[in-house]
C-alpha cells in the first residue's frame, strides 16, 4: 500500500472529531506493526487527554498484546482508586500522564520496526500532557510518516527529535489534506476565533419543525455545544421550537452561553433554554459583535440563513457549515435559499449522512 492510504486513515478518523479537540488541533494517527499490518487507527478526541499518537500506540499494544490491557487497568485502578472495567473511554476519562508513562515501562519493545503515520507532526514539549516525539522514539518505530508540519513555535520540532534518534521521518504525505484538517486550529490561533453554522435538513429539505438529526448527530451536536464559548439561535427559532440547547445527551455540566439573534425583546422565558443554570442568555440584533472571539456555534433554520445571507458582513464571519442529513421525510415546507457550498469532508450518523462546508457563494 502506499503511504498515501494509511494517510488517509488517519485523515478520516480525525475529521471525525473536528472541533471537539478545541483549543487543540484535530489529529489522526494509524501504527503498522514490523510486517506492514494496520494495528490501530486512533485520533485526539479532547484537550487535556491523549494525543492521537499516545492513543494509537496503546491500541496498538494492546492487539500485541493480550496481557497489555489487564495489566493497564489494575495498573490505573490502583494509582487512582478507579473502578474501570474496560479501556473503553480512554480517550476521555483516562489521565494522559499515565497512559503515556505506562506505556514507556511496558511496551516490552512490541513495536519497534513499526511504522506511524500521523496527520500532524508529533509534538516535541511538555504540555499538559508529554511530548508525542519522545514516545515514538522510546518505541523504536522505524519510519513515522507525517502530513503537515507543525508551524506552533511551542509544539514544533517533534520530526527533529525523531531523526536524532534513528526514526526515519517523511514530511508531507497528504499535505494539502492535513492542512485543511488543521485549518480551525490554525483559524482560532491567529484570530482568536472560529464560528460555524449548523443545520439540520431532512431528506425532502425541511429545515424546521423540532427534532430532525437522528440520536447520534444530536449528540455530536450537544459535545460541539459542550465546547463551545457561545451558541448563537434565531429569535423566531426560539419562538416556534422551544429548545433547552443543552448538553444533557452526554451528561456534560457545560451549557454554552446563549445569545438570541433577534428584532424583538419579549421573549416567554418558560421556554426552556431560559431555566438552564450557569447559564446567560442574551438578547440582540448587533450578532457581528457576537463573533469576534472564541468558538462560536451557530444553530439555525431557513430564516436565519436567510438573514445571514443578506448579510454580507456576517456571512464572510463564518468559517464552516456543518449540515446533517436525515433519512426521513418531514411534511413541511423544504429550504428555498439560493447558497452555494464546497463540501470539506463528509460522513455518515448511522442511517444519516453530515458534512463539513464552506461557503463559496451568497
Amino acid at each position: 500500500m502506499q503511504d498515501e492510504f494509511y494517510m488517509n486513515l488517519a485523515l478520516q478518523k480525525a475529521w471525525k472529531n473536528q472541533l471537539l479537540t478545541y483549543p487543540n488541533p484535530a489529529v489522526g494517527a494509524v501504527v503498522l506493526d514490523n510486517a506492514g499490518k494496520i494495528l490501530s487507527i486512533e485520533a485526539h478526541e479532547k484537550a487535556g487527554f491523549a494525543h492521537a499518537e499516545v492513543l494509537a500506540v496503546f491500541r496498538a499494544l494492546e492487539n500485541s498484546d493480550r496481557n497489555f490491557t489487564l495489566k493497564f487497568l489494575n495498573s490505573y485502578n490502583k494509582n487512582f482508586n478507579s473502578n474501570f472495567k474496560d479501556t473503553k473511554n480512554l480517550a476521555t476519562e483516562f489521565n494522559a500522564n499515565f497512559i503515556y508513562d505506562f506505556i514507556i515501562k511496558n511496551h516490552a519493545d512490541k513495536l519497534k520496526g513499526g511504522k506511524i503515520f500521523v496527520t500532524l507532526e508529533p509534538c516535541s514539549h511538555l504540555g499538559k500532557t508529554p511530548p508525542c516525539a519522545n514516545l515514538i522514539s522510546a518505541l523504536k518505530f522505524k519510519d513515522c510518516v507525517i502530513g503537515a508540519k507543525d508551524e506552533n513555535k511551542i509544539a514544533s520540532g517533534g520530526a527533529y527529535i525523531l531523526n536524532k534518534n534513528g526514526v526515519n521521518v517523511k514530511l508531507g504525505v497528504c499535505k494539502n489534506e492535513a492542512e485543511i484538517l488543521i485549518s480551525p486550529f490554525k483559524k482560532w490561533q491567529k484570530n482568536g476565533k472560529f464560528v460555524f453554522f449548523k443545520l439540520a435538513l431532512s431528506a425532502n429539505g425541511v429545515a424546521c419543525g423540532g427534532i430532525i438529526s437522528n440520536e447520534k448527530s444530536r449528540i455530536f451536536s450537544h459535545k460541539l455545544r459542550a465546547i463551545s464559548d457561545l451558541l448563537i439561535i434565531g429569535g423566531n427559532t426560539v419562538r416556534t421550537d422551544r429548545p433547552k440547547l443543552d448538553t444533557r445527551l452526554i451528561s456534560s455540566t457545560k451549557n454554552p452561553n446563549i445569545f438570541i439573534f433577534s428584532h424583538l425583546q419579549n421573549f416567554d422565558k418558560t421556554i426552556p433554554l431560559f431555566s438552564v443554570p450557569n447559564r446567560n442568555v442574551e438578547i440582540g440584533e448587533n450578532i457581528y459583535e457576537k463573533l469576534k472571539n472564541g468558538l462560536i456555534m451557530i444553530e439555525g433554520g431557513e430564516n436565519f440563513l436567510r438573514e445571514i445571507k443578506q448579510n454580507g458582513k456576517i456571512c464572510r464571519q463564518i468559517d464552516y457549515f456543518l449540515f446533517f442529513h436525515s433519512n426521513k421525510f418531514k411534511n413541511a415546507q423544504n429550504l428555498k435559499i439560493d447558497m452555494k457550498f464546497n463540501q470539506i469532508f463528509s460522513s455518515q450518523n448511522n442511517d444519516e449522512n453530515y458534512g463539513w462546508y464552506e461557503i463559496s457563494k451568497f
